[in-house]
């Protein structure tokens, strides 16, 4: 396999990572407008509009800010800052810069209801498509693992054996997609408790895999991205500590369209 991967319609060659990111956002969204017409929504249409561009500009700084910091010394080197930062993104950021936009809208319109589980399984499956476009990137964008001796390990473009951090990201959200829907439909989760599990969870997952991943490392020997983990994993402590407060008693299981 050769890497970058590019798709060839008729006489034009595009990056498969390109069609990926836009082709994810896409499908993603109409896969929430497809769930919120499903199964409904408890916040008013006009509430959900404002909290949507909420999580789109608070996704975009947040990826942004946060890609930018992952190599200082570049950062430093560059000669238009802004420019910089504008061209390097990060999903962590993306995701914790989206809760931020979020919450902050839903104060200025005074919504009190929660609103980020009609967004879980979307996420997912715009990450997961996602994802496969940075793998096909190879050592050509900074998703590749360090070198390994396994079985698995791959050829990412440079001639070394490495950790395919993508496909393991990838199986991971698989695997949690299906884990949140057994979840959902078996325990009372309180309003709101799918999200906080999917980003607990992830945050968790990406501060694990990038200790085999290249990168320029800050306090106590973690990256940048590890740190915005732990940062959300922090803000989640409550429920980390004490899973019991994402239960409902009083509600029935949601059986939800996934």
């Amino acid at each position: 396999m050769r890497f970058p991967v590019y798709v060839h319609l008729g006489p034009v060659e595009i990056l498969l990572h390109t069609l990926t990111e836009f082709g994810g956002i896409f499908i993603g969204f109409r896969y929430f407008l497809w769930i919120r017409k499903s199964t409904g929504d408890s916040i008013e249409s006009v509430n959900r509009g404002w909290i949507i561009i909420g999580a789109i500009f608070g996704a975009l700084l947040g990826s942004r800010l946060l890609g930018g910091l992952e190599r200082p010394h570049e950062l430093m080197a560059a000669s238009n800052k802004l420019f910089y930062f504008y061209t390097n993104k990060t999903i962590v950021g993306g995701l914790l810069g989206g809760l931020c936009g979020v919450e902050g809208i839903k104060m200025l319109v005074h919504e009190k209801r929660k609103s980020g589980d009609l967004f879980v399984f979307p996420l997912l499956l715009a990450l997961i498509i996602g994802r496969i476009g940075c793998f096909g990137m190879g050592v050509y964008e900074e998703t590749y693992g360090i070198p390994a001796d396994l079985p698995w390990a791959m050829n990412l473009g440079d001639g070394l054996k490495r950790h395919p951090v993508c496909l393991y990201e990838i199986i991971f959200l698989i695997l949690l997609w299906i884990t949140l829907a057994n979840t959902r439909k078996q325990k009372n989760l309180d309003e709101g408790s799918l999200f906080k599990i999917f980003l607990i969870s992830y945050l968790a997952f990406r501060f694990l895999i990038d200790f085999i991943k290249p990168g320029e490392r800050y306090l106590f020997g973690l990256g940048s991205i590890q740190l915005a983990c732990l940062a959300g994993l922090l803000y989640y402590n409550r429920y980390i500590i004490n899973p019991k407060l994402l239960l409902n008693p009083t509600s029935a299981p949601n059986n939800a369209v996934t």
